[in-house]
Protein backbone atom coordinates (compact mmCIF):
# COMPACT_ATOMS: atom_id res chain seq x y z
CA UNK A 1 0.00 0.00 0.00
CA UNK A 2 1.87 3.64 -0.76
CA UNK A 3 2.38 6.07 1.87
CA UNK A 4 2.21 8.97 -0.57
CA UNK A 5 0.52 11.68 0.79
CA UNK A 6 -0.32 15.13 -0.62
CA UNK A 7 3.04 16.29 -0.79
CA UNK A 8 4.55 13.18 -1.24
CA UNK A 9 6.71 14.06 -4.47
CA UNK A 10 7.26 17.61 -2.58
CA UNK A 11 8.38 17.22 0.66
CA UNK A 12 11.43 15.86 1.58
CA UNK A 13 11.39 14.66 5.33
CA UNK A 14 14.00 15.98 7.50
CA UNK A 15 14.81 13.01 9.21
CA UNK A 16 15.73 10.40 6.45
CA UNK A 17 16.31 6.80 5.81
CA UNK A 18 13.02 5.89 6.93
CA UNK A 19 12.17 2.44 5.49
CA UNK A 20 8.67 1.55 4.06
CA UNK A 21 6.86 -1.75 4.29
CA UNK A 22 7.85 -4.40 4.46
CA UNK A 23 10.69 -3.99 6.31
CA UNK A 24 12.74 -6.01 8.78
CA UNK A 25 13.45 -2.76 10.90
CA UNK A 26 12.11 0.35 12.32
CA UNK A 27 9.04 -2.03 13.02
CA UNK A 28 6.25 0.06 15.13
CA UNK A 29 3.97 -2.73 17.37
CA UNK A 30 0.45 -0.81 18.52
CA UNK A 31 -1.10 -2.16 21.61
CA UNK A 32 -4.96 -2.62 21.15
CA UNK A 33 -6.63 -3.34 24.99
CA UNK A 34 -9.71 -3.76 23.35
CA UNK A 35 -11.11 -1.58 19.92
CA UNK A 36 -13.73 -2.60 17.98
CA UNK A 37 -14.08 -3.80 14.47
CA UNK A 38 -14.88 -0.42 13.30
CA UNK A 39 -12.41 1.25 15.52
CA UNK A 40 -9.81 -1.34 14.00
CA UNK A 41 -11.19 -0.64 10.52
CA UNK A 42 -10.61 3.14 10.91
CA UNK A 43 -7.18 2.80 12.48
CA UNK A 44 -5.95 0.44 9.52
CA UNK A 45 -7.28 2.68 6.40
CA UNK A 46 -5.35 5.85 8.20
CA UNK A 47 -2.07 4.22 9.40
CA UNK A 48 -1.49 0.48 8.46
CA UNK A 49 1.44 1.46 6.29
CA UNK A 50 3.08 2.48 9.62
CA UNK A 51 1.98 -0.33 11.72
CA UNK A 52 4.09 -3.48 11.62
CA UNK A 53 2.04 -5.37 14.47
CA UNK A 54 -0.96 -5.11 16.47
CA UNK A 55 -0.66 -6.63 19.45
CA UNK A 56 -3.77 -7.60 21.71
CA UNK A 57 -2.53 -7.02 24.99
CA UNK A 58 -2.48 -9.21 28.41
CA UNK A 59 -5.26 -11.76 27.91
CA UNK A 60 -8.31 -9.45 25.96
CA UNK A 61 -7.44 -12.43 23.30
CA UNK A 62 -9.23 -14.63 25.43
CA UNK A 63 -11.93 -12.29 25.56
CA UNK A 64 -13.65 -11.36 22.47
CA UNK A 65 -16.64 -13.45 20.73
CA UNK A 66 -14.99 -15.66 18.48
CA UNK A 67 -16.59 -14.57 15.00
CA UNK A 68 -14.90 -11.00 16.56
CA UNK A 69 -11.44 -12.48 16.99
CA UNK A 70 -11.25 -13.63 13.67
CA UNK A 71 -12.90 -10.41 12.31
CA UNK A 72 -10.25 -8.66 14.01
CA UNK A 73 -6.96 -11.21 12.63
CA UNK A 74 -8.62 -10.67 8.88
CA UNK A 75 -8.92 -7.16 8.57
CA UNK A 76 -4.84 -7.30 10.31
CA UNK A 77 -3.86 -9.47 7.37
CA UNK A 78 -5.97 -7.24 4.35
CA UNK A 79 -3.88 -4.57 5.84
CA UNK A 80 -0.30 -6.15 5.97
CA UNK A 81 -0.43 -6.24 10.04
CA UNK A 82 0.59 -8.76 12.09
CA UNK A 83 -1.88 -9.74 14.55
CA UNK A 84 -0.44 -11.21 18.03
CA UNK A 85 -1.08 -12.21 21.11
CA UNK A 86 -0.52 -10.44 24.58
CA UNK A 87 2.62 -12.39 26.19
CA UNK A 88 0.70 -12.42 29.51
CA UNK A 89 -1.77 -14.71 27.72
CA UNK A 90 0.83 -16.95 26.65
CA UNK A 91 2.75 -17.33 30.52
CA UNK A 92 -0.62 -18.56 31.79
CA UNK A 93 -1.19 -21.28 28.26
CA UNK A 94 2.06 -22.33 29.31
CA UNK A 95 1.91 -23.03 32.84
CA UNK A 96 -2.02 -25.05 32.82
CA UNK A 97 0.43 -26.95 29.51
CA UNK A 98 -2.16 -26.49 26.49
CA UNK A 99 0.58 -24.61 24.38
CA UNK A 100 0.52 -26.68 21.55
CA UNK A 101 -3.27 -26.59 21.48
CA UNK A 102 -3.43 -22.74 21.92
CA UNK A 103 -0.81 -22.36 18.73
CA UNK A 104 -3.81 -24.67 16.71
CA UNK A 105 -6.09 -22.67 18.21
CA UNK A 106 -4.34 -19.35 17.08
CA UNK A 107 -3.80 -20.53 13.33
CA UNK A 108 -7.34 -21.56 12.85
CA UNK A 109 -8.35 -17.81 14.31
CA UNK A 110 -6.05 -16.30 11.55
CA UNK A 111 -3.85 -14.89 13.93
CA UNK A 112 -0.18 -14.49 12.67
CA UNK A 113 2.21 -13.56 15.58
CA UNK A 114 2.73 -14.81 19.09
CA UNK A 115 4.39 -13.16 22.10
CA UNK A 116 6.08 -15.68 24.54
CA UNK A 117 7.72 -13.77 27.77
CA UNK A 118 8.10 -14.64 31.60
CA UNK A 119 7.34 -11.04 33.26
CA UNK A 120 5.04 -12.11 34.97
CA UNK A 121 4.90 -16.37 35.82
CA UNK A 122 8.03 -17.79 36.13
CA UNK A 123 8.47 -20.44 33.29
CA UNK A 124 11.74 -22.58 32.77
CA UNK A 125 14.48 -21.70 30.41
CA UNK A 126 13.87 -24.55 28.42
CA UNK A 127 10.13 -24.56 28.43
CA UNK A 128 10.50 -21.39 26.93
CA UNK A 129 12.91 -22.06 24.58
CA UNK A 130 10.79 -25.04 23.03
CA UNK A 131 7.63 -23.04 23.18
CA UNK A 132 9.85 -20.39 20.26
CA UNK A 133 10.77 -23.18 18.46
CA UNK A 134 7.35 -24.54 18.40
CA UNK A 135 6.13 -20.94 17.32
CA UNK A 136 8.02 -20.48 15.28
CA UNK A 137 7.05 -23.51 12.76
CA UNK A 138 4.02 -21.29 11.82
CA UNK A 139 3.88 -17.86 13.36
CA UNK A 140 6.24 -15.20 14.01
CA UNK A 141 7.47 -14.90 17.07
CA UNK A 142 8.01 -12.17 19.49
CA UNK A 143 9.38 -12.49 22.96
CA UNK A 144 10.32 -10.21 25.60
CA UNK A 145 13.08 -10.37 28.28
CA UNK A 146 12.69 -8.29 31.68
CA UNK A 147 9.99 -8.44 34.67
CA UNK A 148 7.03 -6.60 35.24
CA UNK A 149 7.54 -6.24 38.96
CA UNK A 150 10.45 -6.70 39.13
CA UNK A 151 13.98 -4.52 38.54
CA UNK A 152 15.76 -4.49 34.97
CA UNK A 153 18.40 -7.86 34.85
CA UNK A 154 21.61 -7.35 34.78
CA UNK A 155 22.39 -6.47 31.17
CA UNK A 156 24.69 -9.12 30.18
CA UNK A 157 22.05 -11.92 31.26
CA UNK A 158 19.45 -10.04 29.44
CA UNK A 159 21.49 -9.98 26.45
CA UNK A 160 22.10 -13.49 26.53
CA UNK A 161 17.94 -14.34 26.81
CA UNK A 162 17.97 -11.89 23.69
CA UNK A 163 20.23 -14.05 21.82
CA UNK A 164 19.04 -16.98 22.92
CA UNK A 165 15.39 -16.53 22.07
CA UNK A 166 16.56 -15.41 18.23
CA UNK A 167 18.51 -18.68 18.52
CA UNK A 168 15.65 -20.70 18.81
CA UNK A 169 13.44 -18.46 16.52
CA UNK A 170 12.25 -15.14 17.61
CA UNK A 171 12.32 -12.84 15.12
CA UNK A 172 11.79 -9.75 17.38
CA UNK A 173 12.81 -9.38 21.19
CA UNK A 174 10.67 -7.11 23.33
CA UNK A 175 12.70 -5.34 26.32
CA UNK A 176 10.00 -4.36 28.83
CA UNK A 177 8.97 -1.18 29.62
CA UNK A 178 4.96 -1.76 30.83
CA UNK A 179 2.12 0.25 28.63
CA UNK A 180 2.59 3.01 31.56
CA UNK A 181 5.84 3.56 30.74
CA UNK A 182 6.53 3.91 34.41
CA UNK A 183 8.60 1.74 36.84
CA UNK A 184 9.58 -1.08 34.87
CA UNK A 185 12.33 -2.12 33.01
CA UNK A 186 14.40 0.42 31.08
CA UNK A 187 12.10 3.46 32.83
CA UNK A 188 12.09 5.07 36.29
CA UNK A 189 9.28 5.80 38.58
CA UNK A 190 8.99 8.98 36.18
CA UNK A 191 9.33 7.08 33.02
CA UNK A 192 12.31 8.45 32.22
CA UNK A 193 14.91 6.02 30.10
CA UNK A 194 17.62 4.57 32.24
CA UNK A 195 20.38 5.40 29.86
CA UNK A 196 22.97 3.52 31.40
CA UNK A 197 21.10 0.00 31.36
CA UNK A 198 19.66 1.20 27.72
CA UNK A 199 23.78 1.66 26.67
CA UNK A 200 25.18 -1.32 28.67
CA UNK A 201 22.64 -3.73 26.68
CA UNK A 202 22.92 -2.32 23.74
CA UNK A 203 27.35 -2.46 24.18
CA UNK A 204 26.33 -6.76 24.77
CA UNK A 205 24.91 -7.69 21.68
CA UNK A 206 26.47 -7.80 18.42
CA UNK A 207 24.31 -4.97 15.70
CA UNK A 208 23.03 -7.69 13.91
CA UNK A 209 20.92 -8.95 17.44
CA UNK A 210 20.41 -5.33 18.46
CA UNK A 211 18.52 -4.66 15.00
CA UNK A 212 15.67 -7.09 16.11
CA UNK A 213 15.56 -5.62 19.56
CA UNK A 214 12.27 -4.17 20.39
CA UNK A 215 12.01 -1.09 22.75
CA UNK A 216 8.74 -1.06 24.74
CA UNK A 217 7.53 3.05 24.52
CA UNK A 218 4.29 4.31 24.85
CA UNK A 219 5.44 7.90 25.83
CA UNK A 220 6.42 10.53 23.36
CA UNK A 221 9.55 11.42 25.13
CA UNK A 222 10.52 7.52 25.14
CA UNK A 223 10.13 7.43 22.07
CA UNK A 224 11.90 10.53 20.89
CA UNK A 225 14.73 9.08 23.42
CA UNK A 226 15.06 5.94 21.69
CA UNK A 227 15.00 7.22 18.14
CA UNK A 228 17.76 10.00 18.81
CA UNK A 229 20.18 7.54 20.44
CA UNK A 230 19.05 4.57 17.83
CA UNK A 231 17.93 6.41 14.99
CA UNK A 232 15.01 6.28 12.85
CA UNK A 233 15.30 2.47 12.17
CA UNK A 234 14.60 1.56 15.69
CA UNK A 235 11.77 -1.39 17.04
CA UNK A 236 9.61 0.23 18.97
CA UNK A 237 6.45 -1.14 21.22
CA UNK A 238 3.66 -0.87 23.70
CA UNK A 239 2.45 2.51 20.99
CA UNK A 240 -0.91 3.63 21.59
CA UNK A 241 -3.34 3.06 18.16
CA UNK A 242 -4.08 7.27 18.79
CA UNK A 243 -0.26 7.51 18.52
CA UNK A 244 0.49 5.45 15.50
CA UNK A 245 0.71 8.58 12.84
CA UNK A 246 2.30 10.79 15.78
CA UNK A 247 5.28 8.24 16.18
CA UNK A 248 5.79 8.03 12.88
CA UNK A 249 6.28 12.01 12.37
CA UNK A 250 8.98 11.45 14.82
CA UNK A 251 10.73 8.89 12.89
CA UNK A 252 10.49 11.47 9.78
CA UNK A 253 11.54 14.22 11.84
CA UNK A 254 8.29 15.96 10.82
CA UNK A 255 7.35 16.56 14.86
CA UNK A 256 9.22 19.44 16.87
CA UNK A 257 11.50 17.02 19.28
CA UNK A 258 12.97 14.98 15.98
CA UNK A 259 13.18 18.13 13.88
CA UNK A 260 14.86 20.14 16.71
CA UNK A 261 17.74 16.95 17.11
CA UNK A 262 17.65 16.74 13.28
CA UNK A 263 19.07 20.59 13.02
CA UNK A 264 21.72 20.17 15.54
CA UNK A 265 23.29 17.28 14.87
Amino acid sequence: MSTGGFLHDLLTPPLAGRLEKPRLTGKTMVIDKGLGIHALTDLLETASPYMDCLKLGFGTASLYRADILKQKAALCRQYGVDCCTGGTLTEIVLTQGIFPAFLGRCRQFGLTAIEISDGTLSIPASIRTRAIEAAAKHFLVITEVGKKLEAFPDAGEAAAQILTDLEAGAALVIVEGRESGECAGIYEDSGKLRDAIVDQLAAHLPASALSKVMWEAPKKSQQTALIQRFGNQVNLGNIAPSDVLSVECLRRGLRADTLTWTRSE
